[in-house]
């Protein structure tokens, strides 16, 4: 059986965070030679040299984790939470991308592919830094996608949601009643999502399939958001 990554390099920025352990599994069993990356990202610098020390890479995935604040009112929060939030989310996003496009245009081939949220395609209240941070990627992504589509660079986001994570479902949340209730309210399969079946849509984002795929924001929730 072919392996669907064979012959294919692949960056994953954050990657003992969020999706990432998920995404570099999945990505070798199928052949890429995965280059895992765990830099703070807090400068353009750091994002240069990171994209620079990868060498070739086929398949940039954009893996941020921030706090989210949730049950804070926008009245509430405090001022360095809220531009945490954006240099956690949104600049390093740019920085990365910013980097990673010129070979690629130069070569033109090239896959992007954020782990985003949904939660900006769902009015949530008290989630106001987290939201806008999230949001903000979705339009980049959705403005930077048809930039570089010409070059046959395909540049896309998972707009996820209930996704089995470290960063946003610890051991200890999935013990709480309150939340384990939450979940068969909110979500219409009544789960979570295996971090593996999100990791499998980044896959497909990944390969030659999802070619006409260009500056989406694709929902992954079970039925959360549309």
């Amino acid at each position: 059986m072919t392996q669907r990554m064979a012959g294919k390099r692949i960056l994953i920025t954050r990657s003992e965070e969020y999706m990432g352990p998920a995404c570099a599994a999945l990505f070798r069993q199928e052949g890429g030679e995965v280059i895992a990356d765990n830099s703070d990202l807090g400068s353009e610098a750091e994002c240069l040299t990171v994209i620079e020390e990868a060498g070739h890479v086929d398949v940039l995935i954009v893996n941020l984790a921030a706090p989210n604040h949730y049950g804070v009112l926008a009245t509430d929060l405090a001022e360095e939470d809220w531009l945490q939030t954006f240099e956690l989310l949104v600049h390093p996003l740019h920085r990365l991308v910013k980097h990673a496009l010129p070979p690629m245009i130069e070569r033109r081939k090239g896959k992007i592919i954020v782990i985003g949220s949904a939660t900006p395609l769902r009015p949530m209240g008290r989630l106001c830094a987290y939201s806008a941070a999230r949001g903000a990627q979705i339009s980049y992504v959705k403005s930077v996608g048809v930039e570089v589509a010409r070059h046959n660079v395909q540049v896309n986001l998972i707009a996820q949601n209930w996704v089995e994570n470290p960063a946003y479902y610890p051991p200890e949340l999935m013990e709480n009643e309150k939340f384990l209730k939450n979940l068969q309210e909110q979500v219409p399969l009544g789960r979570l999502a295996k971090p593996e079946e999100d990791a499998a849509l980044a896959l497909f984002l990944a390969g030659e399939e999802s070619d006409f795929f260009v500056g989406q924001a694709i929902p992954f929730s079970g039925g959360w958001a549309s």
